[in-house]
């Protein structure tokens, strides 16, 4: 039987981050593929086969080709233990990317080969580099025509601040793709088009001297250049560097057609490390310890059932003991631990520091709460949430369904994916949305009419900023901008909505004394 620090460090828990539509949700299933998890893997947008992605699971995701919530995969693969946060590439969906980043121990940033760094993976990479974690990057659509790979790790270099060192290097791009040079072994793994990329495929090796055959001679001579250029003047390979998130091995190939996925993920294993400590605390303490970083209700809709996702940080999960819920101050058993497939789930009776497990939520978890051994006096930090930018009116058609509007709006914004508000003394008739991006509007809308039954008429609203009160007034007497708007979120906090920064100035400036507070949700 294995040791805890044998079944820790066995472990490896990473996000894959991207732009959207740069190949992030096609990576993980090809990742699944070899991992012997799927015995076969749909495309997202499910074009050249009937199948959808494995970890899109929500019906609209299916429908629109992308990832709008974070999924949590488990495979074991040679040995390893790996635990792949699929996180959404949307935009507007950032937020629930920033919470995931923050419950892995590495990243993968999947880089689309003809587009390079776009605005999503900038945004990202901020949140990697503050944490100081191994950033990974797969350069991905070889098999298109992509920009030159000098200029790509340029771009990185100079927009990251990192150095950049190619674990392989590319043989043409699009048509003219052969395949990839691998600099350690000095092998070349040859490219295929014999097949749609839903089958495990072993790339044919050849080395310099015999492999004429498949690359002509003009690639083989740039390739030559390329690598003695690489060899004299690119990064010299550093581990502690790569660990400390400053220097980026760098994958090229091609996720659908499956190129290179299964030598990246091998290389990856070998470099990326098992549980990192969190605040001083040792992942191998006996002692259990987690954090909430996702909540999630409906994944099963015949159940009506809400997942807290927890990030196990220290020591060994038993499903029959107690625990202690910092944030209630009170003894929990978890209910229903369970490690998920996407949509698919089973339950566990055991689980180690860098594993994800669900819990049944009875509404006692939010977004941000440790839960740990009694004997173990912790709490993990706060996950940071964002300001929403963008405010709606939302009510619900049918009159007779105030039960159903309810529990539904409450319970999606409980997943921190909308924030809600209202006018102060009015209830649940018309209420207040916030969220980072439009697109919420948009699954907000889907999810009441799917998961709940209510169709709700939305009206936008003008408001961009929002501020906490952050001192006792009289918020009837303030002088404000006719266009200001005072509300309550559902805690009785009391907020008011600008549609400027020229108003929050305002604001100030006419009403001595008022002090307003960025918006945060503790």
């Amino acid at each position: 039987m294995a040791s805890l620090q044998e079944e820790i460090s066995r472990r490896r828990t990473f996000a894959i981050i991207s732009h959207p539509d740069a190949g992030k949700t096609t990576l993980t299933e090809k990742l699944l593929l070899y991992g012997g998890a799927i015995q076969q893997a749909g495309s997202v947008k499910g074009k050249a086969t009937a199948k959808h992605a494995v970890s899109d699971w929500m019906e609209l995701e299916k429908q629109r080709g992308i990832s709008i919530t974070s999924s949590v995969l488990q495979f074991e693969y040679e040995g390893f233990c790996i635990n792949i946060l699929d996180t959404p590439g949307h935009q507007d969906f950032s937020e629930d990317t920033y919470r995931t980043l923050m419950a892995a121990d590495s990243a993968v940033m999947v880089i689309d080969g003809a587009k390079g760094i776009e605005p999503q993976t900038r945004k990202l990479f901020k949140v990697c580099a503050m944490r100081n974690i191994p950033i990974f990057t797969f350069v991905n659509k070889l098999d298109r025509d992509a920009r030159d790979p000098f200029d790509l790790m340029e771009e990185l270099e100079n927009e990251f601040g990192i150095g950049t060192y190619p674990m392989n290097w590319p043989i043409g791009s699009g048509r003219d793709f052969k395949g990839v040079y691998v600099r350690d072994s000095k092998n070349i793994l040859a490219f295929s088009e014999s097949h749609r990329g839903q089958d495990r495929i072993k790339a044919t090796v050849y080395n310099m001297d015999n492999c004429d055959e498949v690359i002509p001679s003009r690639l083989k001579d740039k390739l030559t250049e390329d690598v003695e250029l690489l060899d004299g003047a690119g990064y010299e390979f550093d581990y502690e560097a790569v660990k400390n998130g400053k220097l980026t091995p760098v994958f090229f190939g091609s996720a659908l057609n499956n190129f290179g996925v299964e030598e990246f993920l091998e290389q990856f294993l070998k470099l990326t490390t098992s549980p990192l400590a969190r605040m001083d605390i040792d992942p191998a303490t006996p002692a259990f310890s987690a954090f909430v970083f996702k909540i999630q209700a409906n994944m099963n809709k015949a159940h009506r059932d809400r997942i807290a996702f927890m990030r196990i940080c220290s020591g060994k999960f038993l499903r029959e003991s107690e625990y202690y819920h910092v944030q209630g101050n009170k003894s929990i058993r978890l209910a229903q631990p369970q490690q998920l497939m996407a949509s698919d789930r089973a339950i566990i009776d055991e689980a180690y520091a860098g594993d994800i497990i669900g819990v049944f939520d009875p509404g006692i978890f939010s977004i941000g709460d440790t839960v740990c051994d009694k004997s173990l006096n912790v709490k993990y930090e706060g996950i940071p949430t964002f300001a929403p930018e963008h405010f709606a009116a939302v009510e619900r058609v049918d009159t007779m369904k105030r039960k159903q509007f309810e529990k539904g709006i409450s319970q999606i914004a409980q997943e921190g994916a909308i924030q809600i508000f209202h006018e102060p003394n009015t209830g649940y008739e018309e209420v207040i949305v916030g969220v980072v991006g439009v697109l919420q509007f948009e699954v907000l809308e889907y999810r009441l009419k799917s998961e709940y039954g209510v169709d709700i008429r939305r009206r936008d609203l003008p408001f961009e900023v929002i501020r906490w009160i952050d001192c006792e007034t009289d918020i009837k007497s303030l002088n404000l901008t006719s266009d200001t708007k005072w509300v309550r979120d559902f805690r009785d906090h009391d907020l008011l909505l600008f549609t400027s920064e020229w108003c929050v100035r305002w604001a100030l400036d006419k009403n001595e004394g008022l002090k307003l507070k960025e918006f945060s949700h503790d």
